[in-house]
């Protein structure tokens, strides 16, 4: 194997050992967050009387905000940056997922899952675009498929640690409480996306410039600026 088929098998195994679990452990907390609200819902609705209509309005009202935020999200993530939107839907996901916890009655219910729509829009074109940022074309559905994975272990996970901590009363804090405060911190705890470029031995300059020549991916000129795009030559 010549110097540069070296240099693109060692750029890309790197490239995947880092993201992919990564990126893999991200989409699992998304749909633990996400679906946490079904397993939840019969010891919630009886604790605070939540008649099945309160209930399914405020599992829908998450989509009507998700969907209206999704195009200004989009536009902010292009504007800012890949890792600093991610970044930013993550903490304010989690923070408003694990408010749930302290839902009193309908109206805050209603509050507080508009808002984790609003939080949580972007989050799927975000991920696509950092994809871009290290993965060249034909590289990238093998990577999405290898974080996909992530959205039926999430459910079987979720519905382990949700039952599990439904029978739990600590503190003073009902069981449903708990399924959001503590699936609701992996969200913030996670942060941003790894900045490769600030971890030498994890990319080091000459893989860096390997994936610039391939003119496949969006190089972003800073972790938290603009992207500067790489156009593929004729």
């Amino acid at each position: 194997m010549d110097e540069v088929g070296q240099l693109s098998q060692t750029t890309m195994a790197r490239v995947r050992r880092r993201l992919i679990p990564f990126l893999f452990l991200l989409y699992v907390v998304a749909y633990l967050d996400r679906v946490n609200v079904g397993f939840a819902a019969l010891d919630m609705n009886r604790d605070l009387g939540f008649s099945a209509a309160v209930y399914g309005l405020g599992s829908g009202i998450f989509f009507v905000s998700y969907t209206l935020l999704e195009v200004p999200s989009n536009l902010m993530l292009a504007r800012v940056g890949a890792g600093l939107w991610i970044a930013r839907i993550m903490l304010t996901w989690g923070l408003v997922s694990a408010a749930m916890a302290f839902v009193q009655d309908a109206t805050t219910f209603y509050v507080l899952r508009f808002l984790l729509g609003l939080a949580e829009a972007g989050f799927f074109p975000g991920v696509i675009v950092y994809f871009t940022h290290w993965f060249p074309r034909a590289e990238r559905a093998r990577a999405l498929t290898g974080m996909l994975v992530g959205i039926p272990i999430s459910l079987a996970l979720g519905a382990v640690v949700s039952r599990w901590l439904l029978d739990q009363d600590w503190l003073g804090y009902a069981g449903w409480q708990w399924v959001f405060l503590v699936e609701g911190a992996p969200a913030v705890l996670l942060g941003a996306p790894p900045d490769m470029r600030r971890e030498g031995d994890i990319l080091t300059p000459a893989s860096l410039a390997w994936l610039e020549r391939r003119g496949e991916t969006a190089l972003p000129a800073s972790p938290y600026g603009r992207l500067r795009i790489t156009v593929a030559p004729d």
